[in-house]
């Protein structure tokens, strides 16, 4: 596969038919690449083989043993963060965000001491109250639910997207970024997502400026089984379509989202898209799948409780499931190893998926905020497409991209670029789709705005 990190530029000037004056290449900033370079394969198996010394992450198994259970991890994890937090110059702080849990009659069948770890890289600019959100759960399971005392290594499930915040949080803590990045390990996932749960809801009750969550959940493991699939040059992204919270929508946003065939861009879908482009131009040998549902079927994430809110939450995952290895009891039956081992991952291809998450949370806070009142002009029957905005509320972007693909391409095909506040392309509006974003001096860019239409 081709990597994609380069991409082809036209820079055009606002008039009925633009000028194609020049063409420019939109290259890696280097600062970014060098902090990919830095995701280290051995450190992430340390931190997997530091997880699984806990015996059991079980969210009900003990919080007062040292060595053993859901208690003895987090501190393990919130030791880390602290280290880390030495190296940051005071930007990091770690905290452990805790909270007792009632019984529900389900999967909480006594009073549970939840926790989850968070480490919060405060961002340089006073002014920018952004919030970017990476996750993984590190709590564990066996093929009972409610099993809190056998072993269940968790390695994959889900160490491998702890072990990855942890590792993103080793090599960011060093560098500063306009807007607040937050490093968090999740309690109770398999529970029912009760620790994300209650970091969504904190999220809306103090009103946090949050613009985007990656959420981490199985993405170490190379192979199927059943299939016998190996391949580790492709990692997946699942994204919802419509908003959860226009289930009950009284505003006709629903009806106008059909009537202008907005449904494929959703925030969640626009996120995805950018993982998409940004891992592909930072990370060698990998191909990042974008899958237009919001997870697997009979399955769940911590991505959900953040787009049931609102907010725009993806969830990345490996290509290929090996189901011998999730929710298993350790045992062989019939010479087939059952169990969540560190031995049947591939932490190279988990370095490569630590890595998407790093190139695509330092380009989001780095990059301008977004453009402001994004409209498409439609009050006139023409082939050619006139765009508007305002500039962002936070940042000095040098320019602007307008981005265009046909009605029926899963991702942005083509930019263009401008440093002024709305660009006429000879395209129909009526056969293509059109987002617009901010560009930092650095050419990092914001996350794409799709217009609303002028009708007046």
């Amino acid at each position: 596969m081709k990597n994609r990190y380069i991409v082809l530029v036209c820079l055009l000037f606002v008039s009925f038919y633009p000028s194609f004056a020049q063409t420019v290449l939109v290259n890696r900033d280097p600062q970014i690449a060098d902090l990919i370079a830095q995701v280290s394969a051995d450190s992430l198996r340390a931190h997997i083989d530091g997880l699984v010394s806990f015996g059991t992450r079980h969210t009900l198994s003990t919080t007062s043993d040292k060595q053993k259970g859901i208690g003895a991890a987090r501190q393990w994890i919130l030791g880390k963060f602290q280290q880390y937090a030495k190296q940051s110059g005071g930007r990091l702080t770690a905290t452990l965000d805790t909270w007792t849990l009632q019984p529900d009659g389900r999967r909480i069948d006594k009073p549970a001491d939840m926790g989850n770890v968070m480490a919060t890289l405060k961002g340089t600019d006073p002014t920018d109250n952004r919030v970017f959100i990476v996750q993984g759960h590190m709590d564990s399971r066996v093929t009972g639910v409610m099993n809190r005392t056998a072993v269940a290594p968790g390695a994959n499930d889900d160490g491998s997207g702890t072990a990855a915040v942890i590792e993103l949080c080793r090599v960011l803590s060093r560098s500063q970024f306009p807007a607040t990045i937050i490093f968090t390990t999740l309690t109770g996932e398999e529970q029912g997502l009760l620790g994300a749960e209650h970091l969504a809801e904190r999220a809306v009750k103090e009103k946090w400026s949050l613009e985007a969550v990656l959420n981490n959940d199985i993405m170490g493991s190379n192979h199927s089984n059943e299939t016998n699939i190996i391949d580790n040059t492709r990692l997946r992204v699942f994204s919802e379509g419509l908003p959860a919270s226009m289930l009950k929508d009284t505003t006709g946003r629903i009806a106008q989202i059909r009537n202008f065939g907005n449904e494929n861009d959703g925030r969640a879908r626009t996120l995805a898209r950018y993982v998409k482009e940004l891992g592909e131009r930072y990370v060698e040998n990998l191909e990042v799948v974008l899958v237009y549902r919001n997870d697997r079927y009979l399955r769940g994430g911590d991505h959900t409780p953040y787009v049931q809110r609102g907010f725009a939450a993806v969830r990345l995952t490996e290509m290929n499931e090996n189901y011998n290895h999730q929710h298993q009891d350790l045992r062989t039956e019939n010479g087939v190893e059952f169990g969540d081992y560190a031995k049947f991952m591939d932490f190279d291809y988990l370095r490569k998926n630590t890595a998407v998450n790093l190139a695509t949370l330092a380009n989001l806070a780095k990059a301008p905020a977004v453009p402001q009142a994004v409209t498409i002009d439609v009050r006139n029957l023409t082939n050619s497409t006139a765009l508007y905005w305002q500039a962002p509320k936070i940042g000095k972007p040098k320019g602007y991209y307008v981005l265009m693909r046909e009605t029926y391409w899963p991702f942005w095909q083509k930019k263009f670029f401008t440093t002024k506040l709305g660009m006429t392309l000879p395209y129909s509006k009526d056969n293509y789709y059109f987002a617009v974003q901010a560009v930092s001096e650095d050419g990092n860019e914001s996350l794409p705005v799709l217009p609303v239409p002028n009708l007046r």
